[in-house]
């Protein structure tokens, strides 16, 4: 069974960088899209970045709110990237990771396109 790991979270002040990333333990055969969510306290979880693991290259994507600020990229292998800037108040969340390995149905922006999610990890921006 595909798990994510996440690393990077942390405290940052307003107009600061960060760097998330996210590792799964292997690379399946049905591995091919993973993406980043976040949740604030008292809101629901928000789609804001997705990639394509193909091989022969593959798609990113990017939610309107963080676009021209965050960057998804990826590595050869199964880790995605999240890049953070000009981070602002309300980026603060807990940050998750998800994988879509199984055959689920929705689109890259849909929690339940994901089968596969990591435990979180704490983003907090100061003012």
């Amino acid at each position: 069974q595909v798990q994510l790991v996440e690393s990077g979270g942390g405290l940052v002040q307003a107009g600061g960088s960060l760097r998330l990333s996210c590792a799964a333990s292997e690379r399946t055969f049905g591995l091919h899209t993973m993406g980043w969510f976040r949740q604030a306290p008292g809101k629901e979880r928000e789609w804001i970045a997705a990639a394509s693991l193909d091989r022969s290259g593959g798609s990113t994507y990017l939610a309107d709110s963080v676009e021209g600020r965050f960057t998804i990229s990826k590595n050869s292998m199964n880790t995605v990237y999240l890049d953070m800037n000009n981070l602002k108040f309300e980026d603060t969340a807990v940050y998750y990771c998800a994988a879509r390995v199984g055959m689920t149905r929705g689109t890259y922006y849909s929690t339940d396109f994901y089968d596969t999610w990591g435990q979180g990890t704490q983003v907090t921006v100061s003012s």
